[in-house]
């Protein structure tokens, strides 16, 4: 297994690795579910997730930014992103599709990011000294060219408005036209993974948070994918749009999401 320099990343893995493994074995056991947001929901795994988390990168870098799904806080020059547990619905229901997901940046630059999902048998891991593996493979986003062979993952969550969900079912149904298939999994951290290692041809997310991509998007970046917004420019974190794809494929799905 290839590991990046940086002095952080082994620790930082490994914490991701205990989260991991922590929120797989309490979906097992009786869960204490409650209300978050309209419909969304946290769980007693979420919070013991992060707790073990913010625990451990407080003793790492105690001087760094962090920002994580329930405990909030700010994205700094120099810091973490942290989504202790991504797809939350997912994993209350007992089904396979969530995940950890961590970044480490500097300058505001990802300089590595993980994310686990050990239910659904995916380690991902990026660094900015060459590293890019999904199970200790080397990445690469897919080569399909036309979306009539594509299958393309969209996001569609409780938290979005009427307006949103309105333009995101247009664009489902506008894909379900012109693609192999649709499909919505909302665990953005997982999904972007699948496309750097080329098993999703693309993904779109309309109101995409920080926490759930920042470990991932640079991920898809050194497979080849393009991440952008839906104007096309570079999605950064903060960025609520988020839409990935191979380079030729990319446009073309563009395209489609545009003519809403």
């Amino acid at each position: 297994m290839r590991h990046h320099p940086h002095p952080l990343f082994a620790p930082a893995d490994a914490l991701a690795q205990r989260a991991a493994a922590l929120i797989e074995r309490m979906q097992d056991e009786a869960l204490d579910v409650s209300r978050k947001q309209h419909l969304d929901v946290v769980t007693t795994a979420d919070l013991a997730s992060e707790r073990l988390i913010l625990d451990g990168l407080g003793a790492l870098t105690p001087d760094a930014s962090i920002l994580s799904e329930e405990a909030g806080g700010s994205i700094g020059e120099c810091g973490w992103i942290v989504d202790p547990l991504d797809g939350t619905v997912n994993y209350a229901s007992g089904l396979p599709w969530f995940s950890v997901t961590l970044a480490y940046l500097e300058k505001g630059e990802t300089v590595f990011g993980v994310a686990y999902a050990p239910k659904a048998g995916l380690i991902a891991r990026y660094g900015d000294h060459g590293l890019a593996t999904l199970n200790d493979r080397p990445v690469a986003a897919s080569r399909t060219e036309n979306l009539s062979d594509a299958v393309i993952s969209v996001a569609l969550t409780s938290h979005f408005s009427p307006e949103e969900i309105e333009r995101t079912i247009g664009i489902i149904r506008r894909l379900a036209e012109c693609t192999r298939g649709v499909r919505i999994v909302v665990s953005g951290g997982l999904e972007v993974a699948l496309v750097a290692a080329g098993q999703l041809d693309g993904f779109v997310s309309l109101k995409a948070d920080a926490v759930s991509h920042a470990g991932t998007m640079p991920l898809a970046r050194a497979a080849g994918a393009l991440v952008t917004n839906v104007a096309g420019t570079p999605s950064s974190n903060e960025d609520v749009e988020k839409i990935a794809a191979n380079p030729v494929l990319h446009a073309k799905l563009v395209d489609v999401i545009r003519r809403g």
